[in-house]
């Protein structure tokens, strides 16, 4: 049994209690909040080990709760939606969602889910450091702080493009297939469109400025970060 505090914010009550019977069979700490208001005052007086956020809610929206999350911490935010439409989705991932669900969804995924996050941000997976920094050229990534620098300027990357980076910073010049970036990023046998990595690594190639010529694409197969020895 786990001892993880989770914060749970839905408007529905159906919904909450739903999420609730399944993962409180895990032993999840669940705190709950039916507006962005009430999220915002529980997450500001605890800490939480993640955030199950629904979009559309009373007073403040998801998508502002997140905002306002995200100016202080990486906690994990798995986004609850009714929408399923590829720019939400892109938005989310804009914002520093580690994950989207669009409803009707299965408790069983969300909560394999919800392990597979936790369980990489605990310091067993792929953030556990090798060494505190590493650096191609001008790239330079520093596992224990997450701050990704680029030519000496310090740059935003969202939760999961850190991950995603970082996973190709540790297991460089090896091709990936976009199933094995799924399971060794994002920890779940993913169910849907695999264009989600694709849309990452399109959003990470930007954010690395000239820097993303290490990321290959490499047709009929997937990607490879292609670069020399780290320094």
């Amino acid at each position: 049994m786990c001892n993880e505090k989770i914060l749970l914010v839905d408007d529905e009550e159906l919904i909450r209690d739903m999420i609730k019977e399944y993962t409180s069979l895990e032993g999840y700490d669940i705190d709950e909040a039916a507006d962005g208001v009430k999220a915002l005052d529980l997450f500001r007086q605890n800490k939480y080990s993640l955030i199950i956020l629904d979009v559309m809610m009373p007073k403040i929206d998801g998508w502002s709760v997140c905002r306002e999350i995200r100016k202080t911490s990486h906690v994990p935010i798995i986004m609850l939606t009714a929408r399923g439409e590829e720019y939400d989705k892109l938005f989310g991932f804009e914002l520093g969602v580690d994950d989207y669900i669009v409803k009707p969804f299965s408790p069983k995924e969300l909560l394999a889910r919800m392990k597979a996050i936790i369980r990489r941000n605990s310091g067993s997976d792929i953030e556990a450091k090798k060494e505190n920094t590493v650096t191609f050229d001008g790239l330079v990534i520093e596992f224990d702080s997450r701050n990704t620098y680029v030519n000496g300027n310090i740059v935003t990357l969202t939760p999961k493009e850190y991950s995603l980076l970082a996973f190709f910073a540790k297991n460089f010049n090896r091709v990936y297939s976009r199933q094995q970036l799924l399971n060794e990023v994002w920890g779940y046998d993913f169910i849907g469109d695999d264009r989600t990595v694709d849309t990452h690594i399109k959003m990470l190639r930007e954010s690395i400025k000239e820097y993303r010529k290490f990321i290959v694409t490499v047709w009929g197969t997937g990607y490879k970060f292609e670069v020399g020895e780290p320094k």
